[in-house]
């Protein structure tokens, strides 16, 4: 618990002063991502310390994956970090900071692709295999499991929306397609699951985890959906906002 409030209150320090070293340096910083970031971290918190504190409950474990690999990361994507950083960090270190996300290992990484295979394989991993009922016996592994659910989730979400910088970032159409594919894969694994429950996971309490599972992220797959559609929208303003300028030469 100690170890848990101490990350957070130092995320949110973190963040709060590369807010005031931009705001410092003139180039200003929206109060709303600031409270997508308190927001993110405050429910990955609460998930840690919470559902799934009480880990040899199902449904608070399901709970709790919800929040920590679904919803803490779509808030922390949408309060770009790494746009922060670059506004508020000097230019060698911002330029150090650009090298990296333009390197092929990062570029790797961050591809929708490989992004939906660490976070909705990972879960076909866990309940699939005897994983699960190992991690219940074992709380390293068990925190093992929390943060790959965490940090998957949030470099699936950053490969598909998100205003940071992205140099390899697929084309939208790619990363529209391979959400439908990772929300096909994660629904039919929570239909599974109800059906078929893990190891040593009670049927009612596994019937109720696997809605948990379906119905739960229903509000963040939503919202990607949403935030493709505006950027799709966006683009496409542009391209006729530039067709008559085109037209005019």
């Amino acid at each position: 618990m100690t170890v848990v409030v101490a990350l957070a209150i130092a995320a949110a320090l973190v963040y709060a002063a590369l807010m005031g070293r931009a705001r410092r340096r003139e180039r200003g910083w929206p109060t709303w991502r600031a409270a997508c970031w308190a927001g993110g971290v405050a429910v990955a918190a609460v998930a840690a310390l919470g559902p799934l504190a009480d880990h040899m409950d199902f449904r608070a474990h399901m709970i709790g994956h919800v929040l920590l690999g679904m919803l803490a990361p779509l808030l922390l994507v949408l309060a770009a970090p790494v746009t922060l950083a670059l506004r508020a960090l000097p230019v060698a270190a911002a330029r150090r900071v650009s090298a990296v996300l333009q390197s092929s290992v990062v570029g790797a990484a961050t591809h929708p692709g490989v992004a939906a295979v660490l976070a909705v394989g990972g879960l076909w991993v866990l309940y699939r295999t005897g994983l699960y009922a190992a991690s219940m016996r074992h709380p390293t592994l068990l925190l093992l499991v929390h943060v790959h659910v965490f940090l998957a989730g949030w470099l699936f979400t950053h490969s598909l929306v998100g205003p940071d910088p992205a140099p390899h970032r697929a084309r939208l159409p790619v990363r529209a397609a391979l959400l439908v594919l990772a929300l096909a894969a994660h629904d039919i694994l929570a239909k599974m699951l109800y059906a078929h429950p893990p190891a040593g996971v009670d049927p009612a309490a596994a019937a109720v985890g696997a809605q948990v599972m379906y119905y739960g992220g229903g509000p963040v797959e939503v919202a990607l959906f949403v935030l493709l559609g505006v950027e799709w929208r966006r683009r496409q303003g542009l391209t006729d906002v530039r067709a008559p300028l085109s037209g005019r030469r």
